[in-house]
């Protein structure tokens, strides 16, 4: 069915382009003011590719730029710069976000949505707010972990976004307001009735009525107008207005005023962010700015450049702009402000006429530069070489860090070589089990052991002796021998009854980097043991590997698991010559696959489990390629309980461990979703999470694909194994790449959770068998 499901929209989708089905946004600006304490940035939309232009005043910030990327669009506020753009212009929105610092060379790029189309989309100087298209067009806000999205709002259109606040009007053009900020937010300050449009500053609000009248509340500093009115801006304790001839009024603090040398010139719209106001010329769509000293002396932005002047949509609600053909393909069409109602009629709006331009120099325009300049180029080289010597630091003091405190971090795939021994030894030390008396167990695990078994939790589960294990391993010999767990050797066997299982056996090694040497490895070991005895006897899914059963007998902690045929996902792309997964779509069924039973850990087993450990020598194969979740060894339950998780040293595997847990050892189920990201990467490149470059120097697979990622170029670190993706192919394993990087982000609460993982990649797999023939029976036959 949800094959089924996504080929209907999928029709649908392709139904709208042909018959210009696009659904109307109301508010986009394509203008945004970015600011920091000692700069600001300007970015606007060019013609009608609609591609990002940025300068800042002083220069100094550079938005490394793709030129061939459109975006719908822009918005800006406190250190950071956001561009809407879209994978499928009628249904799905991408929204991207550049941070910097007061110099410009702290950049960092970030994607920060992905999913159903935004319709809306404003900034306050903090905060970014957009409303998702669906049958409740639900209002969403980022940069704002108190905000609740989906608390009673009502806005539909117009977002005004300001300090803890966001405004925006209902479907009957009445004013909502959510937010903390109670001088703009209490219901008897809100003004009654029906309105065109609403602003927003830090602190104030303004609105504009059907008849054109203005309304404002909240901190406002000044006077309002008085008179009709279509457009505003608002920002720190400043406000301008956009009259129906076009001109513009301004107002504020220290007696705030529109610059003499501007005032008898004609704007379409306008957009403002703290001090700095701009607006796009009528006569020839330049951008002028002004409001500090930098800019009136200087207004000319981008002159002689045209800006888009607004959003290309589909129809208008009043009338068009008799130009949007300069800027809008596919038949689109730009929107002019409505104009105020007078007396049940609507007034024309004013014709365009030439506008009285302020004379400039050459020198005092601003053309377009070339965003993939040397010095770019020079600072992304900067960039990621810093990166690289920043994270090898941290893996020397990671080292450092552990031969001192005993961090239980192991690498991957490599226990082996850490105390395993030759087959001699390990058939000696066998020996020796069976014979030595020893020393009994330690009480604590003797406790959790039967309190387990009486809970009934492991009463499905079959108790095996030794002796058949030592028999149908032969001693746990090195023949039998084919992976590595967690504190433990895997061997394969088959048992009396016929049944292929895989076994496995903790052991401690003689030498050890931890603190406690071989007593506290002999903790380690029994732990695991308990974990994955404890959490898979009472897990059951179809994507965990399932436990058959347990031996218990003196030193010796073994678990037997069913029997893996295919291996790991690990030895699928590292080390075999051939293997099934040399297609795109095998490749991110075996993700999600994984997804789903990390998934049910997450959100469904009670309490909560946190793996720890996810890698892909942790993802198991069976004979017909379903993925399976193995290894539970390290994982934890509970992680409400933040005490006891706050003190508990950071466990996983090097490459895969989430930087966040390593750093303030607070344990999350997003620390899963990062590693399994890491794990997505090494799916796409062919990479292991920590591999040598060209000149052998270790490198993480997440600063070196993410980067390409990111700026649209994942073409060029694709596993080469597998042929170049169809079509249908490269938008799903680009949706796949772009869900990676998110899952890899620092701060875990940016992050998604495994649920929203799973929809996604159920969509980037159907994305990957898509086929362009929409017939009756070929949809029909997907269900």
């Amino acid at each position: 069915m949800a094959i089924l499901a996504q080929k209907t929209r999928l029709f649908f989708s392709l139904v709208c382009f042909i018959s210009l089905c696009f659904p109307t946004i109301s508010s986009l600006s394509t203008v945004a003011i970015s600011k920091t304490s000692n700069q600001t940035l300007i970015c606007a939309l060019i013609s009608n590719s609609s591609s990002l232009n940025c300068t800042s005043f002083p220069q100094g910030i550079q938005i490394p730029l793709n030129p061939s990327v459109s975006f719908s669009g822009i918005v800006g506020g406190n250190g950071f710069l956001c561009g809407l753009t879209s994978s499928n212009p009628s249904s799905t929105s991408i929204m991207v976000c550049w941070r910097f610092s007061n110099n410009g060379t702290d950049l960092t790029y970030k994607r920060i949505y992905v999913g159903p189309l935004l319709t809306n989309l404003d900034s306050g100087n903090s905060h970014i707010c957009g409303i998702v298209n669906g049958t409740n067009n639900s209002l969403q806000c980022w940069q704002w972990h108190e905000f609740n999205s989906s608390n009673n709002s009502l806005i539909t259109s117009n977002l005004a976004v300001g300090q803890d606040f966001v405004c925006g009007l209902s479907p009957s053009s009445q004013i909502q307001c959510l937010g903390t900020f109670i001088n703009v937010t209490d219901a008897n300050a809100i003004p009654s009735g029906n309105y065109n449009e609403v602003a927003a500053g830090s602190q104030h609000v303004c609105a504009i009525s059907k008849n054109g009248t203005l309304s404002c509340w909240g901190n406002m500093v000044g006077e309002k107008p008085i008179g009709q009115f279509i457009s505003l801006a608002l920002g720190d304790n400043r406000s301008c207005a956009l009259r129906t001839n076009r001109t513009v009024v301004c107002w504020g603090e220290n007696d705030f005023s529109l610059p003499s040398s501007l005032s008898e010139t004609f704007f379409e719209t306008l957009e403002a962010k703290q001090d700095v106001f701009c607006g796009i010329v009528t006569s020839n769509f330049s951008l002028f700015c002004w409001g500090n000293d930098i800019f009136n002396s200087n207004p000319a932005v981008f002159n002689g450049v045209e800006v888009v002047p607004g959003p290309c949509i589909n129809s208008c609600p009043c009338s068009p702009l008799p130009l949007f053909g300069r800027f809008c393909s596919r038949e689109l069409m730009i929107c002019q402000h409505c104009p105020p109602i007078v007396d049940g009629s609507s007034p024309s709006p004013p014709p365009l006429s030439p506008t009285p331009m302020p004379t400039l120099t050459p020198s005092q325009s601003t053309g377009r530069s070339d965003p993939w300049n040397r010095r770019n180029v020079a600072f992304l080289v900067v960039g990621c070489v810093g990166s690289l010597m920043i994270l090898s630091v941290l893996v020397i003091l990671f080292v450092m860090y552990c031969k001192i405190r005993g961090c239980r971090v192991h690498d991957s795939g490599r226990l082996d070589e850490a105390g395993a021994g030759t087959p001699s030894q390990q058939g000696s030390q066998t020996s020796q089990v069976q014979g030595q008396s020893g020393p009994h167990q330690p009480p604590v695990l003797e406790k959790r052991l039967s309190q387990l078994i009486s809970m009934g939790n492991g009463g499905h589960l079959e108790e095996f002796s030794l002796q058949v294990l030592l028999q149908v391993t032969n001693n746990f010999s090195q023949d039998h021998k084919i992976g590595t767990g967690s504190f433990g050797s895997v061997y394969r066997a088959t048992l009396e009854d016929g049944r292929e299982v895989a076994i496995k056996r903790a052991e401690a090694s003689a030498s050890s980097s931890y603190a406690g040497g071989t007593k506290y490895r002999q903790e380690d070991k029994d732990s695991a043991f308990l974990n994955e005895l404890e959490l898979l006897s009472r897990l059951n899914h179809k994507n965990l590997v399932r436990l058959l059963g347990y031996c218990e007998d003196n030193n010796e902690r073994v678990l037997v698991f069913e029997y893996m045929n295919n291996g790991t996902l690990h030895d699928h792309l590292h080390r075999l010559e051939s293997s099934p997964l040399r297609s795109w779509t095998a490749r991110i069924k075996v993700a999600l696959d994984a997804a789903r039973g990390i998934e049910y850990i997450h959100e469904y087993a009670v309490p909560t489990v946190i793996h720890r450990d996810i890698k892909s020598s942790n993802i198991l194969l069976n004979a017909t390629l379903k993925a399976k979740v193995s290894d539970f060894g390290l994982s934890l339950m509970d992680p409400q309980d933040d005490e006891t998780h706050l003190s508990l040293r950071a466990a996983g595997t090097v490459g895969y461990m989430d930087p966040e847990y390593y750093r303030l050892q607070q344990l999350t189920t997003k620390s899963d979703v990062y590693s399994f990201g890491v794990m997505m990467l090494e799916l796409l490149s062919g990479y292991k999470a920590i591999h040598k470059n060209e000149n052998g120097v270790p490198r993480n697979v997440v600063d070196f694909i993410v980067p390409y990622i990111v700026q649209d170029e994942i073409h060029r670190v694709l596993d080469r194994r597998v042929p170049p993706p169809t079509p249908f192919e490269i938008e799903a394993v680009s949706y796949v790449g772009y869900l990676a990087t998110d899952c890899t982000t620092l701060e875990g609460r940016d992050r998604p959770t495994m649920t929203e993982i799973v929809n996604n990649l159920e969509r980037a797999l159907q994305e990957c068998l898509a086929t362009p023939n929409f017939s009756r029976s070929n949809t029909d036959s997907s269900t």
